[in-house]
């Protein structure tokens, strides 16, 4: 399953810039917080996310966002990877690996977010340095779908105001040489 999303976080992982972010980057941020997709595995079993889920996944950016103020890297949160991870084991079987990694953040997320606890046969708590670094390379490939998410839906917002802008234009041209 590493493979689903690792080739493509290494072509889209931005540069990191020692230019210092600006204020336009933390509103798009925040806006991106409330409004960016939620990343779910293909396989049509996004829309059975529970509501709770949903509402924990923008809480939990919005503190993402806290931390980027203070200087930590922006990166998917947990509650991204418990959904995606969710999705992704309702589609296809996942290996012992993956299992382990769902298991350590779903015992997480539903015990962060006041859901009835994990049973004890089922409930991880810790996780190995490989599992770990398979994790955080998962939070940071949602994080770039999402972003890329958002930046497309912008140019798309600024294409759509530029060609309405453009075919006014040519109406009100047209009827200035007309006699």
């Amino acid at each position: 399953m590493t493979e689903l999303f690792t080739d493509e976080l290494e072509a889209t992982t931005p540069k990191v810039k020692t230019k210092q972010k600006s204020d336009e980057h933390y509103i798009s941020e925040l806006v991106g917080a409330l409004a960016d997709p939620i990343i779910v595995f293909p396989g049509g079993w996004g829309d059975t996310l529970p509501d709770w889920l949903k509402n924990a996944i923008t809480l939990e950016r919005l503190e993402i966002n806290m931390r980027e103020l203070k200087g930590e890297d922006p990166t998917g949160t947990d509650a991204e990877a418990c959904a995606y991870l969710y999705t992704a084991s309702l589609t296809q079987p996942m290996g012992h690996d993956w299992s382990e990694i769902y298991l350590y953040i779903a015992t997480r997320v539903y015990g962060r977010w006041g859901k009835n606890e994990m049973p004890q046969d089922i409930k991880v708590e810790s996780l190995r340095d490989d599992q770990k670094a398979d994790l955080d390379r998962l939070k940071k490939w949602l994080y770039q779908q999402r972003a890329r998410a958002r930046l497309e839906r912008d140019r798309s917002e600024r294409r759509q105001k530029a060609d309405a802008a453009k075919a006014e234009l040519e109406v009100m041209q047209s009827s200035l040489f007309d006699f």
